[in-house]
């Protein structure tokens, strides 16, 4: 897996550079806030595996970014851990009926937040709540959107999968691979940020599987912005000569090698207005399906 992303939300620049220089030295890829709304702002460009969140902050306090981010659809699963010069049990108890995941208090051992925040990452990965690469809603999140949205009109569900990730990853290896979820899932956040509603849902169904949950009138806009700009944004990710020819030479089945266009995304779409559905299973088989067709239409063309 790659890094897991911390986001350290602290007013007290001395705290918040020390945690910036230790946890990266631990292999962590950590940004940091001084302000409340910054650290709104951050997360909402980019999902952290894991927020540690001081509460008192010189803007709004600690308690309303939980609010905000639990009732969020797209952050309401990132793991919180409040760091806080308080030590009262009726403050503990407000975090954690937020939904705070874990409290710690100032002066505090830096070995024990090591050790709070390697559990709550590993709980969130172990209960399928967020998936590892791209640190999105993965398993059972998905699954209770899909059971909600069963219930509902106007929604869509947008299946996507990158064209060519098998033989790109064949090509460039693991590490690249995860390179390319994260950035896909990056796009993803900016362009359903963009065309799409506060209350979409972006997740991560394993592999170069990604879902998102938007409204019947954003989805296709959402769908031809997302083809357009990953097709010309992807090939960062290519070297030059890759991107000059347009191909990659990848391992073949018969022990040669083959020509393999660049990635491309091919995206499904299912909304209630063209299918009745019985069960959440019938939704993703079908969303799977056009996706399948859209990507056996891009090959063809």
């Amino acid at each position: 897996m790659g890094k897991a992303r911390l986001l350290v939300v602290e007013d007290d620049v001395d705290i918040s550079n020390m945690l910036k220089i230790y946890f990266s030295s631990l292999g962590y890829d950590v940004d940091v806030a001084g302000r409340g709304a910054e650290a709104l702002e951050k997360t909402r460009q980019v999902m952290p595996h894991l927020i540690v969140l001081d509460i008192m902050l010189p803007d709004i306090d600690g308690y309303e970014v939980c609010r905000t981010l639990r009732t969020n659809t797209r952050s309401s699963h990132i793991p919180v851990i409040f760091l806080t010069q308080k030590d009262e049990r009726s403050d503990k108890l407000q975090g954690l009926e937020l939904g705070a995941d874990d409290y710690i208090t100032k002066p505090f051992d830096i070995e024990e937040l090591k050790l709070r925040v390697q559990g709550a990452i590993r709980r969130s990965e172990r209960e399928s709540l967020t998936d590892p690469r791209s640190g999105l809603p993965a398993g059972r999140l998905i699954e209770e959107q899909l059971r909600r949205i069963i219930r509902e009109e106007g929604w869509a569900l947008m299946d996507i999968r990158a064209n060519y990730f098998e033989q790109f990853k064949d090509v460039y290896g693991f590490v690249a691979g995860d390179d390319l979820l994260r950035f896909a899932a990056m796009l993803m956040s900016e362009v359903v940020d963009e065309l799409g509603t506060p209350n979409d849902f972006i997740g991560h169904a394993g592999g170069d599987n990604f879902i998102i949950i938007t409204t019947e009138e954003a989805a296709q806009p959402i769908k031809e912005r997302l083809k357009a700009r990953f097709k010309e944004e992807v090939q960062t990710h290519y070297n030059f000569m890759d991107r000059q020819q347009g191909y990659i030479l990848a391992p073949s089945g018969d022990g040669g090698t083959e020509k393999v266009p660049l990635m491309t995304l091919a995206i499904g779409i299912v909304t209630p207005k063209e299918f009745s559905f019985a069960d959440i299973r019938e939704i993703t088989e079908m969303a799977a399906e056009a996706r399948r067709l859209d990507a056996a239409g891009a090959s063809a063309a």
